[in-house]
């Protein structure tokens, strides 16, 4: 993700919008004239000046006030003056004292850079804190930001490998670890300066985040993090070891992205996180190894989107995660191996999608999972492979799509799941080598349709199921016979609310 920022006004841009003296003086003493006048002319229309006898004598009391009014006017004229000069050589005190800090910044700023280059770990690491530093002092917001930019530059720097514990290389060992210290004395900086309230001394919320490609192989702690505004980019980044967390951390506005990210070691951990706004994106992310967290969150609002991750090893939880508005995406996600959990996680609201998703040899669990409101889409997704649960759900409301899915293998499991409310599709979807048990499911409410599907091998059930209320349609589905110990559940004679395909129909004695 590139980090584009538009350029902000600076001191010098601030200086140029003042008039110059002359002209500020003249504007200034015509519209104090221009008001007095218009003072006098209100006062004497209010006293009735059309009454006034023109041909009544001036005398001396009548000029005597004439001429304090003037002088009143010409005072009150020169005060204006010199709160317009005031005004422009306290503008101008305050163009030079930030001139005056701008340069002492860059100065130090220099010193910080220089220090960073050098061959000595313990050198590098003052001048991170130096830059970190003059991140927190800096007078103005672009010169934070370059700040920013040059700590975020270090870490996307190539650095040498660890050549290991071998005796033969232990100076190029401690060497590899003294620099590895510098790097995640860097995460830990921003971690520390992204839970800081945004506008307080030392918050870098709002700012752009550049950590492109960036190896973090060791702990790292944005915990109760807020990225409010700005653009923060892991694209690409390896999470290898140790362990990150963003739990508590509230994605509310700007973007973040985990576009491409490889988490293939450690733990990852965005439990309880808030995602309520803006846009995150963990879309093309690999999750081969390790464990990644998502226990807790709270999906309300705004744009998240896995579209394109491949799940291929390790374990990834949503449990108890509560999706209750926006949109998460996972269309055209791959489910290839490991372990992903929605175990517990409440559907009530916004748009949760797996459309085109291919699940071929992850165990991926919806047990206990709650469908009460909102969207949630399988639509056109592939399960060839592997086990996913829906055991012991609750579809209570909201719409849930399985339309034109392909369960060509594995496992897809709905035993004792309860359809009491929502709207439930299984149109056009194909049964040809999946096990799908509906086993002990009830059917209390909602409408469930397998209208159009295609039953042509495999092995679907219904045993032991429970049809007491729900509207379940069978019509028009096409291949062999009727799933098992589907006609048993359903009883002679068929009640109104469920429709049977015609071939399935038994025969009346």
């Amino acid at each position: 993700m590139t980090l584009n920022r538009r350029p902000q006004p600076s001191s010098d841009d601030r200086e140029l919008r003042l008039w110059k003296v002359g002209r500020a003086l003249v504007v200034t003493f015509a519209a104090a004239v221009l008001v007095a006048g218009g003072v006098f002319y209100s006062l004497l229309y209010l006293l009735d000046f059309q009454e006034i006898d023109s041909t009544a004598k001036l005398d001396a009391k009548t000029l005597f006030d004439l001429v304090k009014l003037s002088f009143g006017v010409v005072a009150g004229a020169g005060a204006l003056v010199a709160l317009v000069v005031a005004y422009r050589r306290q503008r101008v005190d305050e163009a030079g004292a930030h001139r005056e800090a701008t340069r002492l910044h860059t100065e130090r700023f220099s010193v910080a850079v220089d220090k960073l280059g050098s061959d000595s770990p313990a050198v590098r690491l003052g001048g991170v804190h130096a830059l970190a530093g003059l991140a927190d002092d800096a007078p103005d917001d672009n010169l934070r930001q370059t700040c920013i930019d040059v700590l975020c530059a270090y870490l996307q720097l190539p650095f040498t490998p660890d050549p290991g514990d071998d005796p033969a290389h232990q100076e190029e060992h401690h060497r590899y670890l003294a620099l590895r210290k510098v790097r995640h004395t860097i995460l830990r900086l921003i971690g520390d300066h992204y839970r800081r309230p945004r506008g307080t001394h030392r918050s870098w919320q709002g700012c752009d985040l550049d950590l492109n490609g960036v190896p973090i192989d060791g702990d790292m702690d944005f915990g109760g993090a807020v990225f409010s505004g700005g653009r923060v980019s892991f694209g690409g980044a390896a999470f290898s070891g140790g362990r990150v967390s963003f739990g508590g951390a509230a994605f509310s506005g700007g973007e973040v992205s985990f576009g491409g990210a490889a988490f293939s070691g450690g733990e990852v951990s965005f439990g309880g996180a808030a995602f309520s706004g803006g846009r995150v994106s963990f879309g093309g992310a690999a999750f081969s190894g390790g464990e990644v967290s998502f226990g807790g969150a709270a999906f309300s609002g705004g744009r998240v989107s896995f579209g394109g991750a491949a799940f291929s090893g390790g374990e990834v939880s949503f449990g108890r995660a509560a999706f209750s508005g926006g949109r998460v995406s996972f269309d055209d996600a791959a489910f290839s191996g490991g372990e992903v959990s929605f175990s517990g996680a409440a559907f009530s609201g916004g748009e949760v999608s797996f459309g085109i998703a291919t699940f071929s040899g992850s165990t991926v669990f919806f047990g206990h999972a709650a469908f009460s409101g909102g969207r949630v889409s399988f639509s056109s997704a592939t399960f060839s492979g592997g086990r996913v649960s829906f055991d012991i759900a609750a579809f209570s409301g909201g719409e849930v799509s399985f339309a034109a899915a392909a369960f060509s293998g594995g496992e897809v499991s709905f035993g004792r799941a309860t359809f009491s409310g929502s709207t439930v599709s299984f149109g056009l979807a194909t049964f040809s080598g999946s096990t799908v048990p509906f086993d002990d499911a009830t059917f209390s409410g909602g409408t469930v349709s397998f209208a159009a599907a295609t039953f042509s091998g495999g092995r679907v059930s219904f045993s032991s199921a429970t049809f007491s209320g729900s509207q379940v349609s069978f019509a028009d589905v096409r291949g062999g016979p009727a799933p098992v110990g589907l006609l048993a559940a359903v009883g002679t004679p068929v009640p109104s609310e469920i429709t049977l395909a015609s071939h399935w129909v038994p025969l009346a004695p």
